[in-house]
């Protein structure tokens, strides 16, 4: 299976990301099919596992979205560990330095690369027999996420390390850490100067910048400034929104009669 995301990047075009925090496979397939690009598996903060994760996986393989993964933390049992459960792409919190996105790359890559260890278990599925080791390294998306004052202050550094694809921004952790609220679509202009400085050293390396977004507002804002992948909130907040708006629209139009 070729990595649709790294195509879309290659046709010069933003890929559009979904966020699973609900662990079913329901919910996966469902969105699976809603006309994203990638969808990825938020074990950071979402309500995942290692086994839901697989079953989210399991039930988006027949239609046509790349598998990604947040991981907790920058630590490589468990990313070597999602990525032979089937993910194709890794995006991983708090990296603040070059060191730590070197640890990030080596995490992701096979010799003579990196130190992930053998052992395939469902990604082999994904290439032909004996083939997934041969591309992995090329084929693995690796965005480690910019988030803190300290990996702005690191940002040149970081983003100079070989392997990796791009950074993700978290402007929630981003603005919390400039003792700003966290919020989603920031509008704070020594924020949008950091987005702008972010996109433009990753434009003269061909990287890939990626930020969360709450919806399509932000999500279209976002591409306009120049980001490459852009995240529509998360499945459990598409839900809220839409049912709040729902039921608002019935009570408003009922006439009080709700």
């Amino acid at each position: 299976m070729a990595n649709k995301v790294k195509q879309i990047w290659a046709s010069g075009k933003a890929v559009v990301n979904a966020w699973l925090a609900i662990p079913s496979g329901f919910s996966a397939e469902v969105i699976a099919q809603c006309g994203f690009d990638s969808v990825t598996v938020d074990m950071q903060h979402g309500v995942q596992d290692y086994q839901s994760m697989v079953q989210c996986f399991q039930a988006m393989q027949a239609h046509p979205v790349t598998p990604m993964v947040r991981v907790p933390w920058n630590e490589p049992g468990m990313i070597g560990k999602v990525l032979d459960g089937g993910a194709y792409g890794v995006i991983c919190p708090m990296v603040n330095t070059r060191q730590e996105a070197e640890n990030f790359v080596s995490y992701c890559k096979y010799p003579p690369r990196g130190t992930r260890s053998n052992g395939p278990i469902r990604a082999g599925m994904y290439g032909s027999a004996g083939t997934y080791q041969q591309t992995a390294n090329q084929d693995t998306v690796c965005l480690p996420m910019m988030e803190t004052r300290t990996a702005v202050a690191n940002m040149e550094s970081i983003l100079d390390v070989e392997g990796i694809d791009g950074v993700y921004i978290g402007p929630s952790d981003l603005g919390f850490s400039y003792g700003l609220v966290p919020k989603l679509d920031r509008d704070e202009p020594e924020i949008l100067k950091i987005y702008e400085k972010i996109i433009k050293e990753c434009g003269k390396r061909n990287l890939y910048p990626g930020i969360h977004c709450s919806g399509a507002e932000g999500a279209v804002r976002a591409i306009n400034m120049g980001f490459k992948l852009v995240t529509l909130s998360n499945e459990s907040g598409l839900m809220m929104t839409y049912a709040k708006m729902q039921v608002a629209q019935t009570r408003k139009d009922s006439g009080g009669k709700a």
